[in-house]
């Protein structure tokens, strides 16, 4: 097998695979954990909140965000985007939103629902004796939150929160399948433009492997650097 294996075309194609594949990855990871984060914080404390209502509305879009295959949640916003689009500008056609922008908000509103339970779990493993004392020292709400709470339950969560973004980052091969040319979709292409399927699916398995690999490793050191600062 290895004899017939071709490694000059993986040489080949390395700076097309990581200049363009790997940087948008990269790219569209960071941008979909960070807008992740934000949203899923505030549906953390929606659910949290002393309104029934918003509760319940933010448990219902985390049941369902949860039950659905990302996959099919990506080709639903790729076409229905527009038509809301059109629908909220009043225009004449459906708005013309792009494969990327359309994946972004995908990843960002799926990864929230994944996020604001890791922060939910944060919030509540804060101690009700801290929240008690700020708001005695006269803070507000949003000020025991901001400077009290959530600083500390993201100090906590954060290995979980890193572990998510490792899943996030293996997630975005699937905009492939909305011929986006992330690092899995410039493998593909040339792949097929060579005719060397099994050499560049195995080195796309290989680094995807050795980048999570890695990631794991550092989010171990800093549980163990947590676990002892705590």
């Amino acid at each position: 097998m290895l004899a017939n294996f071709d490694f000059d075309v993986i040489r080949r194609a390395l700076p097309y695979l990581f200049y363009e594949g790997m940087t948008f990855t990269l790219m569209l990871t960071g941008l979909a954990a960070l807008g992740g984060l934000v949203f899923g914080t505030a549906i953390a404390l929606m659910r949290l909140s002393g309104y029934k209502t918003l509760g319940r509305i933010a448990g219902v879009y985390v049941d369902f965000m949860r039950s659905l295959p990302l996959v099919l949640v990506i080709f639903w916003f790729y076409f229905l985007v527009p038509y809301i689009g059109q629908w909220l500008t009043g225009a004449s056609r459906p708005i013309s939103v792009g494969a990327f922008a359309s994946s972004l908000i995908t990843f960002i509103m799926f990864e929230a629902a994944y996020f604001s339970e890791i922060m939910r779990a944060g919030i509540q493993s804060i101690s009700r004796g801290q929240p008690a004392a700020a708001s005695a020292l006269g803070l507000t709400y949003a000020q025991t939150m901001r400077y009290v709470v959530l600083p500390q339950a993201f100090r906590n969560m954060l290995p979980v929160l890193i572990t998510q973004t490792i899943v996030l980052f293996q997630d975005t091969s699937l905009v492939y399948v909305l011929s986006i040319t992330d690092f899995l979709g410039a493998a593909s292409k040339v792949a097929q433009r060579d005719g060397r399927l099994v050499e560049m699916y195995l080195f796309a398995a290989v680094v995807y492997f050795t980048i999570s690999c890695i990631a794991s490793f550092g989010v171990r050191r800093l549980q163990a650097r947590i676990a002892i600062i705590r």
